[in-house]
């Protein structure tokens, strides 16, 4: 009796050990998924800190240009108002069209 129950321990002892090495394989993969989404995550950290650096320099500098647009056609506190650049347009259009007029009454157009 003795015997057969110190093969059936071994037979135990034989699986517990095999299941002990699948075990530990396991933990090795779960461990090295682990790392791996680490590894991610602190990249992607690093990309989203660079695009909200980004963001901000893009912002400050659209910014920026507004400031310097507004002062240009004197939306803000310049010197331009809007009404003056809308006739200095509608002026540079009519002197082009009365140009346009009295260089075709000059030359005048070939007869048909």
């Amino acid at each position: 009796m003795s015997s057969s129950r110190a093969r059936v321990e071994d037979v135990y002892e034989s699986q517990n050990d095999q299941r002990l090495d699948e075990l530990h394989s396991k933990i090795r993969t779960l461990r090295g998924i682990t790392t791996d989404i680490h590894g991610d995550v602190e990249s992607q950290n690093l990309m989203l800190d660079e695009t909200g650096d980004r963001f901000s320099s893009f912002g400050a500098s659209l910014m920026q240009t507004s400031k310097r647009a507004g002062q240009a056609f004197g939306i803000g506190s310049g010197s331009l108002k809007p009404w003056r650049i809308a006739m200095l347009i509608v002026g540079v259009f009519l002197a082009f069209w009365i140009i346009s007029k009295v260089l075709s009454w000059w030359w005048g157009s070939p007869a048909v």
